[in-house]
């Protein structure tokens, strides 16, 4: 079934690419991959990748740029070693916030990143939950997004809440927001966000729905500060919250963080392994780590015999 499948990861999250493989049921391939001493990066094959179907697993995380360098070397290794097709499997996109013009004189990073992929040689890009669906259109390779938000709800579905809401972060997550809580039966409930400026911090927000003598499910794609999280918990407690549940597809927890939302009167914390679960310990909150290891090794599976890669998901 196998045949001609070669699976490699980077320095992200290898032990992530590992699972992967536990249940595609082969070996990860043998790849160095180091910086030298002037911080220039090597990479090696230790396997012949002639004509196979080479997947690189690799999430662009911290460090972002270092790690996004690796990708791209790995990615032109693989096409310069006669590779039969390679797919970037990139469990996180960095610089997804960056998908607009929105001030004068800014960039679009994500369609930066987009170009420097298949620039470097990649066939296709497989990955979870981008921050905005437009990203997609930034690809002129073909590009699978999966999503976790279906392992999100059935975990909360059978966590025994009564009458839950979920609740948005912004009103741009209010779609996402919108499927998980029809997949729970529940109500939807919006926080209407506002920054001034560039920084990472929400300066004010309001509620929209009803949320007194309810559990809250709150659901980001993306959780970095916990700044926005711990706004919108204090609000839901203010407004007669009976709990407050967290649900986010990528904790990537910058420093702080854990410090942060283990303050924030939370009952627990539900995330994914797409990026590495970060080694803070959480004193308050109670965490819950779902893996999206089988969901990725599916979708390799799929992608290598020609399979719907939608049909997981129907």
């Amino acid at each position: 079934m196998n045949r001609g499948i070669a699976v490699f990861s980077g320095n992200a999250h290898r032990g992530f690419a590992e699972a992967v493989c536990r249940h595609l049921e082969m070996p990860l391939g043998g790849c160095d991959v180091f910086e030298f001493s002037n911080e220039n990066i090597f990479v090696s094959f230790q396997e012949n990748i002639r004509e196979r179907d080479v997947f690189l697993v690799q999430p662009i995380v911290s460090p972002v740029n270092t790690r996004l360098m690796e990708l791209l070397i790995m990615i032109d290794a693989a096409k310069r070693a006669s590779a039969g097709r390679i797919t970037a499997v990139i469990p996180y996109y960095a610089y997804g916030r960056s998908d607009k013009k929105d001030q004068p004189r800014v960039p679009i990073t994500a369609r930066l990143i987009a170009n420097f992929l298949e620039v470097a040689g990649a066939d296709r890009v497989l990955t979870v939950d981008l921050h905005a669906g437009q990203i997609q259109g930034f690809f002129n390779i073909p590009l699978d997004e999966l999503t976790a938000y279906p392992l999100l709800a059935e975990y909360f579905r059978t966590a025994g809440l009564a009458h839950p809401v979920v609740v948005a972060t912004d009103v741009g997550g209010a779609k996402s927001a919108a499927k998980m809580a029809n997949r729970l039966g529940s109500d939807l409930a919006i926080v209407d966000k506002r920054r001034a400026d560039n920084s990472e911090s929400p300066t004010g927000s309001t509620l929209i729905g009803d949320v007194n003598g309810r559990d809250c499910v709150v659901v980001d794609d993306e959780i970095l500060t916990g700044g926005t999280v711990a706004v919108a918990a204090r609000l839901l407690r203010e407004r007669g919250a009976r709990s407050v549940h967290v649900a986010s597809v990528h904790g990537l927890f910058t420093p702080g963080a854990v410090e942060l939302l283990d303050a924030a009167d939370l009952e627990q914390l539900v995330f994914t392994d797409s990026v590495p679960v970060p080694e803070g310990t959480f004193t308050r909150a109670r965490t819950h780590v779902i893996s999206i290891a089988p969901v990725i090794g599916d979708a390799i599976h799929r992608i290598h015999t020609g399979e719907s890669v939608g049909a997981l998901f129907s």
